[in-house]
C-alpha cells in the first residue's frame, strides 16, 4: 500500500482515525523510551557484573562495596543492600532477605509504564470497532431516504468506509501488543539476570565463610575449638 493510498484510507475512515493515531504514537513513545531503558540497564548490568564477580569470588568485599557505592546500576544497589548488611551479620538469610527488599523496590521501576503499552492497543481495537459501529449507523440513517435503486451500492460503500477504522485499530493494536511481550520479555530477562548474580554473591559469601573457618581450623585442639565457637557467635549474630 503506498503513500497515497494509505493517505485516502485514512480520510475515508472518518474521526476516529484521529484518536485511533493518536492511541497509536502514544504507545509507540512509550515503547521507545521503555526499550531504551531496558536496553541501557541490561548492558550497564553486565558490564559491572563482569567488574563485580572476580572481586567476589575472591572474598574481597571492602573492594566490592567501594564499587558498587561509586555505580548507580540497579545491581550495583542490590548488591549493596546486601554487603552494607554482611558487615553487621554473617547470616546467609539476613543477607539474602536485604537482596530481595532491594528487588522489590527495583522490579517497580522497570516494569513502570509497559502495561500502558497493552492498555493503548486494547483501547485502539476499541476505538477501531466503535467508529465502524458509528459509521454504520450513519450509513443505515442516510440510506433509508434514498432512491431504492441506489440503496444497495450507498451502502455497500458506506459500509466499506466503516470498516476502515477497525482496520486501522487493529493494524495500531497488533505491533503494540508485540511489543508489549518484547518489553516484557526483556524485564523478565533483567530481573532473572540480577537473581542469578544474587545467588552467585550469596555463594561467594558463603564459600568464603568456609575458607575462613576452615584456615582457622588447622591448628591445635584448643585452637580449632575457640575458632568454632568464634564463628557460630558471628553467624548467630
Amino acid at each position: 500500500m503506498g503513500v497515497t493510498a494509505m493517505i485516502g484510507f485514512f480520510q475515508k475512515g472518518g474521526l476516529f482515525m484521529y484518536p485511533i493515531l493518536l492511541v497509536f504514537a502514544a504507545g509507540m513513545a512509550i515503547t521507545i523510551e521503555r526499550w531504551l531503558e531496558l536496553s541501557r540497564t541490561r548492558t550497564v548490568n553486565s558490564r559491572m557484573w563482569n567488574l563485580i564477580h572476580p572481586v567476589l569470588a575472591k572474598g574481597e568485599f571492602d573492594k566490592v562495596r567501594e564499587m558498587v557505592s561509586r555505580d548507580k546500576s540497579v545491581i550495583s544497589k542490590m548488591l549493596g543492600m546486601g554487603l552494607a548488611r554482611m558487615g553487621a551479620v554473617r547470616r546467609r538469610e539476613d543477607i539474602e532477605i536485604a537482596m530481595e527488599e532491594s528487588m522489590m523496590e527495583i522490579i517497580p521501576q522497570l516494569e513502570k509504564r509497559t502495561p500502558y503499552v497493552a492498555l493503548l492497543a486494547n483501547i485502539a481495537t476499541l476505538l477501531g470497532l466503535l467508529g465502524t459501529i458509528m459509521g454504520l449507523i450513519e450509513a443505515f440513517t442516510a440510506v433509508a431516504n434514498a432512491n431504492p435503486a441506489e440503496k444497495a451500492d450507498l451502502l455497500s460503500a458506506s459500509i466499506s468506509v466503516a470498516m476502515n477504522t477497525t482496520a486501522f485499530g487493529l493494524m495500531s493494536a497488533i505491533p503494540l501488543l508485540l511489543f508489549h511481550a518484547m518489553l516484557t520479555s526483556t524485564t523478565g530477562q533483567i530481573v532473572d539476570s540480577m537473581e542469578m548474580a544474587s545467588v552467585k554473591a550469596l555463594n561467594s559469601i558463603a564459600d568464603f565463610n568456609k575458607r575462613f573457618f576452615e584456615a582457622k581450623t588447622e591448628f591445635p585442639v584448643e585452637n580449632r575449638q575457640a575458632a568454632a565457637a568464634e564463628y557460630q557467635m558471628e553467624t548467630a549474630q
